[in-house]
């Protein structure tokens, strides 16, 4: 629902930041890397990812994109929630925790607090399609995700069609095609 949320930041800690926007202020849970990166700042723009349970609505802001693509991967492995999520992005950098995925390094994975063995093997086995391979540098590509494609799984999903199957027939289409471009050819693999 929201996309980011940009303003005055008000208050700040290591896990929570409060942007005022509007004379509305939200209350956001972030990594240490968004701390590092805005703590320094008046005004912010953070990303957003919003969490609804039963008992309560979580916003969680990242500084990046990147980062909150990231976070928003490793929701999608079975048995990491959100605390564990923002624990190993607080922990390590996305490069990082992209290069460990990408050339299946579980020993460091397995270093972020409260990650054991099993789900170090998970993250890595799970994550290792979605994330590109090392790069020259030595450091894995960031996850690439269209606008585009986002915007299509966005409206496939409205339209009935499984996230996960919609997802997986649009990382097979071409970047440059435009929102509706990459719908119509979905909807002609799904």
């Amino acid at each position: 629902m929201y996309e980011y949320i940009s303003g005055k930041l008000t208050s700040l800690t290591a896990a929570t930041a409060v942007v005022d926007c509007g004379g509305v202020g939200y209350l956001l849970e972030i990594t240490l890397n968004t701390y590092s990166a805005i703590q320094e700042m008046q005004e912010v723009k953070l990303w957003v990812h919003e969490i609804i349970r039963e008992d309560a609505h979580i916003l969680c802001g990242f500084f990046t994109q990147k980062e909150r693509e990231m976070f928003r991967l490793l929701l999608g492995v079975n048995g990491v929630g959100a605390a564990t999520a923002r624990m190993m992005l607080s922990s390590l950098s996305v490069d990082e925790l992209t290069n460990a995925v990408a050339t299946n390094d579980v020993k460091l994975v397995q270093r972020v607090k409260g990650i054991g063995a099993k789900t170090a093997q998970r993250i890595v086995l799970e994550l290792q399609d979605k994330v590109g391979g090392p790069t020259a540098t030595g450091m894995a590509a960031a996850p690439v995700v269209s606008q585009n494609k986002e915007e299509a799984l966005g409206a496939l999903v409205m339209l009935g069609f499984p996230k996960a199957a919609a997802d997986k027939v649009l990382q097979g289409l071409d970047n440059s095609l435009s929102v509706e471009g990459l719908i119509k050819e979905a909807l002609k693999r799904l």
